[in-house]
């Protein structure tokens, strides 16, 4: 068992450089930038925002504030950590939160230094203030802490990014905290972007819909979602996560329709 108390009392023996992505995202900064004093650095790359969010990371002294146009996820990724001179590269959504736990658990693992090249995080997803259990998001994990030396994000994918690791992979005990939902409008625009940016995954990777595809995969994707996945136990807030997501699918293949259109 871990003592929490003591653990964060430490610096980790290797550094760490913390890596943001940002768009207007004031209304999280400041818990978010608070809690990350065992940094030896942290960096927000920010995507042009019109709100206060640069402000607000200028207003701690150990963020470093940098403007780069946003071509997609896994392009924004990558620049972030050519942007981290330290090994260890810890990436964190604005809208994530490190519990105390698992903040211990991250000085731990670097101060171990052990042979392990990326670590993949489960998370607890909050729906505004309330947790969301299933909907697909109960087996939901991604990579968050790795060695900057032995991976890269595939330029493969424009969203929904995955990481290219070199060498082992292990899990995290303690789960992130994500508040993925604050309100219907931004989480809805949230996944039509995310559906425009697959389709020109999709498009490029020369792939072909059937009318399926058109007309019958976002109505799959909820019924999965819903039934399979068990968004049904999370009552109403199921049926607006799983509509949502579906949402997402229909959005992908309007756009693919568009782009295959727009170059014939």
């Amino acid at each position: 068992m871990l003592n929490i108390s003591y653990l964060m009392e430490l610096q980790p023996h290797e550094k760490i450089s913390v890596l943001i992505i940002t768009l207007n995202e004031e209304a999280h900064m400041y818990e978010l930038l608070s809690d990350l004093e065992f940094a030896d650095e942290v960096i927000v790359i920010d995507s042009m925002s019109t709100d206060q969010t640069k402000s607000i990371c200028e207003s701690f002294s150990n963020v470093r504030f940098v403007v780069n146009k946003f071509e997609n996820y896994t392009s924004q990724r990558n620049f972030a950590i050519d942007q981290a001179k330290n090994n260890w590269i810890l990436f964190i959504d604005a809208d994530e939160r490190l519990t105390p736990a698992l903040k211990a658990e991250i000085i731990e693992t670097v101060s171990q230094n052990q042979e392990i090249s990326a670590y993949l995080f489960y998370r607890k997803f909050y729906f505004k203030k309330k947790v969301l259990r299933f909907s697909g998001w109960q087996t939901d994990r991604i990579f968050r802490l790795f060695k900057k030396d032995k991976c890269r994000y595939t330029h493969k994918r424009l969203v929904h990014e995955k990481l290219d690791v070199d060498g082992k992979i292990t899990y995290f005990k303690h789960r992130l905290i994500h508040y993925s939902y604050a309100d219907y409008e931004s989480y809805k625009k949230k996944m039509i972007t995310y559906g425009k940016l697959k389709a020109r995954e999709k498009y490029q990777s020369g792939f072909k819909p059937t009318v399926f595809h058109y007309y019958g995969h976002s109505i799959y994707n909820f019924l999965y979602q819903y039934l399979i996945r068990l968004g049904i136990l999370d009552g109403r807030k199921g049926i607006v996560i799983c509509y949502l997501n579906a949402l997402s699918v229909t959005a992908r293949y309007k756009e693919l329709e568009r782009l295959y259109k727009e170059n014939q």
